[in-house]
């Protein structure tokens, strides 16, 4: 749906980064008036809620920088190029976890910030999760510690403000909807 379309009339590239591009693009808005947009390209990312054979979510608990402070979070990560967001899924979830499945269900995507960010999140459930055989490396600059939290727990750290990220709030929404914990 193109309502109230802006048509990009200049871009010019500020910053390329690994995960993230800057640009500043000329509009001309629906009125025949021009505008500037700042914009963050981003390639995606997917986030998985697993779910262990118990009841419990598995998180993970890591700094995040922008944001100053360490954040409880469902394993999440960035499409690499060439790379299903369902491959991504089950990267990240051995990688920052150290579980695998064979029940990866797709759930929604969403866009997080589209007021300045093109980046999409694809969602996936994981149940029936087992420990990997020989876990995936995770990344070299990435360190994180693995929570097991019941539904009641999740939904008390978001009241904390200990998850504080959408991903994560959403998925803890849907699992209460979805009636996949008690």
């Amino acid at each position: 749906m193109k309502k109230f379309e802006e048509k990009t009339l200049h871009t010019k590239s500020i910053f390329q980064g690994n995960m993230i591009s800057l640009q500043v693009d000329d509009v001309q808005l629906p009125n025949g008036k021009t505008s500037k947009r700042e914009l963050v390209k981003h390639p995606g990312a997917v986030a998985v809620l697993p779910i262990t054979k118990e009841g419990k979510i598995v998180m993970v608990e890591q700094y995040r920088k922008p944001l100053e402070r360490s954040l409880v979070e469902i394993p999440a990560g960035k499409l690499e190029p060439g790379e299903e967001p369902k491959q991504t899924a089950m990267r990240e979830l051995e990688e920052e976890t150290g579980y695998t499945t064979d029940d990866l269900q797709f759930v929604t995507s969403f866009a997080t910030s589209p007021g300045f960010a093109d980046e999409v999140i694809h969602l996936y459930v994981a149940t029936n999760i087992e420990l990997a055989e020989n876990k995936l490396d995770g990344d070299e600059d990435e360190f994180v510690e693995l929570i097991e939290l019941t539904l009641n727990e999740a939904e008390q750290y978001e009241q904390d403000e200990r998850i504080w990220d959408a991903k994560t709030a959403y998925a803890v929404l849907y699992a209460r909807a979805k009636g996949l914990l008690e």
